[in-house]
């Protein structure tokens, strides 16, 4: 008798081993079909030709932006997703006009032309231009101690760089970023008549980086124009002060805020089989800046995303769960998609237990970064040697993305994909953010992976999900 009793729990460890190594080598060979079709068959590829090179730049409420919507949904419905649907958001408008000047005067006639583009965002400068000394600052804090009296009536000049130590160039974007979105607001409170910001990049060119930037409570009266340099200029500039700190700088920008105009976030689902209350999303934004096409900033993001739903289809692979595409519109000046998303999906009550976002440009993946609980990553990292045979072995607890961000409540994990930064922001928000310049493998590489994640949540579910979930693992 006690032999047999003694039996009963290695068997149930042998059957649990078992049932681990099945469910492994299942899973294993899923995901090598996932990266054989999607490297041999894929579309991503195209699909980011047609939106960089004939659609273009895609500025939230512009004409292009809403060639993308009709593009992408076309495009959505032709995969055969069980519905295809567009969500209307309310988005700002803000052009640019035509091509800003500047130069900076070191002597009566003695100038040099700058490379400058306005901020999203910014006002226009006089119809005849701005022109004055200039001040250097590292950062905001400066401001406070060189005090009103040196900066009214000077244009201020943000000159922190990218910190080059940072392995992560994200974590050096974040430690200067505030200069280019703040930097206009804080200085017209010290008189200054306008802002120069060094582009944040850690390349050394002639390219000058936009992006946005706030002029927070400040009264239109009291808003000042904004424009970015190159880094090449930045370096010029600081260097010509050294010498000249009575240098002149001139700067004309075209821009204008217009008010808010309809838009749409474009969504396509395939309805779960099993749990179809269960929402899994997987996006990317739709908009972009006009300097480039947008082709790594965001539409790698969004044909990557596009591509997950198609895999399953061209697969016949039926998800267990709801799995739905959301392509977000005005991420990069206002984040209305990422929130109206969010909105819509309280007011009907909808349950989403995971999403993933693709927002860091169509480099090699190197893995995903989660925003989740100990026990959600502990499950998440039991499938990290799945993705070793593609050298993806970046799996870090903390960050996602901004337009799933909203969506954070409850047991929801969210996720974002990381491919290598190391070339990301050459190209962010830049002419240089071009079609040309993702590679096809690379940017496969990256919807395989994307799809391969969704499949393995998919299966498996999320812990902590709800009580019957909790059972099954």
């Amino acid at each position: 008798m006690l032999k047999h009793i003694l039996l009963v729990p290695v068997i149930f460890i042998t059957f649990s081993i078992n049932a681990q190594t099945t469910s492994y080598t299942k899973d294993s060979l899923q995901l090598r079909k996932i990266y054989n079709l999607t490297l041999t068959e894929g579309e991503a590829y195209n699909w980011l030709d047609y939106l960089s090179n004939n659609i273009g730049g895609r500025l939230s409420g512009s004409r292009n932006a809403q060639k993308a919507i009709d593009y992408t949904k076309a495009e959505l419905e032709k995969i055969g997703l069980d519905s295809v649907w567009l969500q209307p958001v309310m988005v700002p408008k803000w052009t640019r006009g035509s091509r800003e000047y500047s130069y900076i005067e070191t002597a009566p006639g003695v100038t040099r032309d700058l490379n400058i583009t306005a901020l999203g965002g910014s006002v226009s400068t006089p119809a005849g231009g701005a022109k004055a000394e200039v001040i250097e600052v590292k950062g905001l804090e400066e401001l406070k101690e060189i005090g009103q009296e040196k900066i009214k009536g000077k244009i201020v000049f943000y000159n922190r760089p990218m910190d080059p130590t940072k392995i992560s160039t994200f974590e050096a974007y974040g430690g200067c970023v505030d200069q280019r979105y703040s930097g206009a607001e804080e200085a017209a409170k010290y008189g200054a008549i306008g802002v120069i910001v060094r582009s944040l990049s850690l390349k050394q060119d002639d390219y000058p980086h936009t992006g946005s930037m706030s002029y927070g409570n400040l009264s239109k009266d009291q808003r000042i124009p904004a424009a970015a340099i190159s880094t090449n200029d930045a370096n010029y500039i600081s260097g010509m002060l050294k010498l000249t700190p009575d240098a002149k700088l001139y700067f004309k920008l075209n821009s204008e805020v217009h008010k808010d105009v309809e838009s749409y976030n474009v969504i396509g689902e395939i309805k779960g089989s099993e749990y179809p209350d269960e929402i899994m999303v997987v996006g990317g934004h739709l908009d972009s800046w006009d300097l480039g096409d947008g082709a790594h900033d965001d539409g790698a993001g969004v044909v990557q995303s596009m591509e997950v739903l198609r895999l399953f289809k061209e697969m016949d692979y039926q998800p267990k769960r709801t799995i739905r595409v959301v392509l977000f519109m005005n991420e990069e000046n206002g984040l209305r998609g990422g929130n109206k998303y969010a909105e819509v999906a309280k007011q009907k009550s909808e349950k989403h237990i995971f999403a993933l976002e693709s927002d860091a440009g169509g480099f090699t993946p190197r893995g995903f970064s989660f925003d989740a609980d100990d026990a959600q990553f502990a499950q998440i990292l039991g499938w990290q040697k799945l993705f070793k045979p593609y050298l993806i072995h970046y799996f870090e607890q903390g960050g996602s993305g901004a337009d799933i961000g909203p969506l954070k409540q409850g047991d929801i994990v969210l996720a974002g994909l990381r491919p290598d930064s190391q070339r990301y922001f050459d190209h962010h928000h830049a002419a240089t953010d071009t079609f040309d310049h993702v590679n096809k493998r690379e940017l496969e590489l990256g919807a395989a992976t994307m799809t391969s994640l969704m499949y393995l949540i998919d299966q498996h579910g999320i812990k902590h999900i709800n009580t019957e979930q909790k059972d099954k693992f």
